[in-house]
């Protein structure tokens, strides 16, 4: 069993509030979770307006496969408008 894991710090650019910021955090984890079939969690920063870190987990059999899947995902967030991606940490175990 091969488990990947991610942590991704973000800055997020429009939020005013704690209730702006989840609602981008809210479609960001639904879009994840929906494209990617994997585990997704704010796991950090929770309290901060522009800054948010996400947790993410995926278990396969496949090492590779984990790598691409998790690779794939930074590209996406990368590529979400809202936010910037700041810090990135990936283990596979």
């Amino acid at each position: 069993m091969i488990i990947g894991t991610c942590k991704i710090d973000l800055r997020l650019f429009s939020p005013n509030s704690l209730k702006e910021k989840r609602r981008i955090l809210n479609s960001l984890i639904a879009k994840l979770k929906n494209n990617f079939n994997i585990s997704v969690s704010e796991v950090g920063n929770n309290e901060l307006w522009q800054k948010a870190t996400l947790g993410i987990a995926l278990v396969s059999n496949d090492s590779s496969y984990v790598n691409e899947i998790l690779d794939k995902v930074i590209d996406y967030v990368e590529e979400f408008n809202d936010v910037e991606i700041i810090d990135v940490e990936m283990e596979i175990l």
